[in-house]
């Protein structure tokens, strides 16, 4: 491999930072692969993290450094602060719903034609197991709290506003409720059939919350 030189006339270049955020992005994604493909052969509770690591084939440390806890492998992912993104490059004075509706339609159809069929395990994992689901609320919390600081600053309303508040945590639920029936009503992981319910749902959330 031939390093390029710097001189006084040209600066260095700086892609370290860039390089060693991708590789854990790599490394993050390997366990998580590795641990959805023992889960789909053995089933979650008969699959112990050491299992994972061996066949991530990283230590044990490293997986509980990127994921604390055996249920934030199922729920940890790289896609919150993209849809924080998504929203602040939306238009200023598009109405709230119709925002989250377009960043959610681009950014949930894209990881579902991608990485479809680990998004419908994912799904189905929250449903079926109970630790899991209760973790996912401390997540639904987290991400409620990321979208509402994010409309606030659109807004120019307080981080902290209870209606802004109330909004992001309606819009999750509802996400939650489109994709829990996505995966129950698809045996396949239909990226057309996931947008078609969102798109439902945020209807649903457009006029007000009237069936």
């Amino acid at each position: 491999m031939v390093c390029a030189r710097t001189n006084a006339t040209t600066p260095p270049r700086t892609p370290r930072t860039g390089l060693r955020e991708r590789k854990k992005v790599k490394t993050r994604q390997a366990i998580r692969r590795a641990a959805y493909r023992l889960f789909a052969e053995r089933g979650y509770q008969a699959t112990p993290v050491d299992r994972i690591a061996e066949a991530a084939d990283v230590s044990l440390s490293t997986v509980f450094r990127y994921f604390p806890t055996k249920e934030d492998l199922v729920l940890t992912d790289e896609y919150d602060t993209l849809l924080a993104a998504g929203i602040r490059a939306r238009p200023a004075d598009e109405p709230m719903v119709e925002s989250i509706r377009q960043v959610t339609v681009e950014a949930l159809g894209k990881i579902a034609a991608r990485e479809g069929a680990e998004l419908l395990q994912r799904i189905r994992l929250i449903r079926d197991v109970p630790a899991i689901r209760g973790r996912s609320a401390e997540q639904s919390a987290r991400i409620a709290a990321l979208i509402s600081a994010v409309l606030a600053e659109r807004a120019g309303r307080p981080a902290d506003d209870l209606e802004l508040r109330v909004v992001s945590a309606a819009i999750l639920a509802a996400l939650q409720e489109a994709m829990l029936s996505w995966a129950a009503q698809s045996p396949t992981a239909d990226p057309d059939a996931l947008i078609a319910l969102i798109d439902r749902t945020m209807d649903v959330l457009a006029r007000g919350l009237t069936p």
